[in-house]
């Protein structure tokens, strides 16, 4: 938890402001990373407090302005999405290569330690890019300069031992202080007044926590939610062109769509509430946006904007079907320079319109307009 977040947080963003002290053997102006400063720090931080309406509320609380806030209580829930889910894309044109794709080869290999299920080539993956970072770190920061030693701190080399820790304890998410911490607060709020016997008391709570999570894992929960109109209402001839070409898809050829029924949000197996662009972009007052989500279709992972849900009968079956339009394919030079932390796309709207079964919709994300150094247009960059 701290190791990834306030640990890396307070040596790295130093580092790149240039607020370290320099000894007197040391000149500043030898600092190459050093560039996070005045304007561009100003700039900086404004990007990221700009991407908060695009995080769904299941993100939970969004990074404020670091270049304001950054010495005002900044939690460790705002490090990570901060440095590992916008840092790769923001700091891109800012830091310079060598240190950019140190950075970034950091922010690959805890993301994929972060994740709840790991496989054995992610975990190697994921060793390889941290194994990796500490030795770059050190030749790039470091350079065997005595006056330079100060920039290497023990977390740096903590790193190296998660890859190992999680063959022994399963993925640190699991075990890390996180679950402990909100475990425990969690228990606590359940105990009441059993003064006599409050760790009898507690030891149970546990038991039947325990045994309401098998209940869930063992009978996954996948409901929707019907909001908004519940009259079939006719599409616009975009949307119905795209029902109608899943329609032939089917064997089923008709000249019109058929009138549907509307539903504008779907609860997700994984617990988050996937809402749709019909009734979001409707609303008085800008929700935090979670119309985004992440495909997974014939084994081919795509990131799709949701504009409504609705049921439709495919022969003799009933579907739930989600309308999307589909983000591109991620920029092939940025994906690799990057080490494939940053999954830039670009959006084409009513042109890339598509119906697919909402159990292809793995989990909602975040997907953030930008303007990146030298590519023309706005890309928007992924988080989840």
């Amino acid at each position: 938890m701290h190791v990834a977040a306030i640990n890396a947080g307070d040596l790295l963003i130093p580092l790149w402001r240039g607020l370290f002290r320099a000894n007197p053997t040391d000149n500043k102006a030898t600092w190459h990373w050093a560039v996070l400063t005045k304007e561009t720090w100003k700039k900086h931080g404004s990007s990221i407090a700009d991407a908060t309406p695009y995080l769904p509320g299941s993100f939970d609380r969004p990074p404020r302005n670091p270049a304001e806030k950054i010495n005002s209580g900044y939690k460790a829930w705002e490090w990570l999405l901060y440095l590992y889910g916008m840092g790769p894309a923001t700091l891109y044109g800012i830091l310079p290569n060598p240190y950019w794709t140190n950075f970034c080869r950091l922010a690959r290999g805890l993301r994929l330690m972060q994740q709840y299920h790991i496989s054995q080539s992610e975990l190697l993956d994921g060793h390889q890019h941290l194994l990796d970072f500490a030795d770059e770190f050190k030749e790039i920061y470091y350079q065997c300069r005595n006056d330079w030693l100060h920039f290497i701190h023990l977390w740096i080399h903590s790193l190296t031992h998660i890859g190992p820790e999680t063959v022994n304890k399963g993925p640190p998410i699991c075990s890390s202080q996180w679950t402990m911490e909100r475990t425990i607060s969690n228990l606590g709020q359940e105990i009441r007044l059993h003064n006599s016997s409050i760790y009898a008391n507690l030891s149970q709570r546990a038991v039947r926590r325990c045994q309401v999570n098998a209940i869930k894992a063992i009978i996954p929960d996948n409901r929707t939610f019907n909001e908004g109109n519940d009259q079939p209402i006719s599409s616009c001839p975009c949307e119905s062109d795209a029902i109608i070409r899943h329609l032939a898809t089917n064997g089923i050829y008709v000249a019109s769509a058929p009138p549907i029924t509307r539903w504008a949000r779907l609860c997700l197996p994984n617990g988050q509430v996937a809402r749709s662009a019909w009734k979001e972009n409707t609303m008085s007052k800008q929700p935090r946006m979670a119309q985004n989500v992440k495909l997974s279709i014939d084994g081919h992972t795509s990131i799709a904007e949701v504009y409504f849900y609705f049921n439709m009968m495919i022969h003799t079956w009933e579907k739930t079907f989600a309308l999307v339009s589909e983000f591109s394919e991620p920029h092939p030079d940025l994906l690799e320079c990057s080490l494939q932390t940053v999954f830039a796309c670009s959006h084409h709207g009513d042109a890339s319109l598509r119906l697919v079964e909402v159990t292809a919709i793995q989990s909602v994300v975040a997907m953030v307009p930008h303007q990146f150094l030298g590519i023309n247009g706005i890309l928007f960059y992924l988080i989840e």
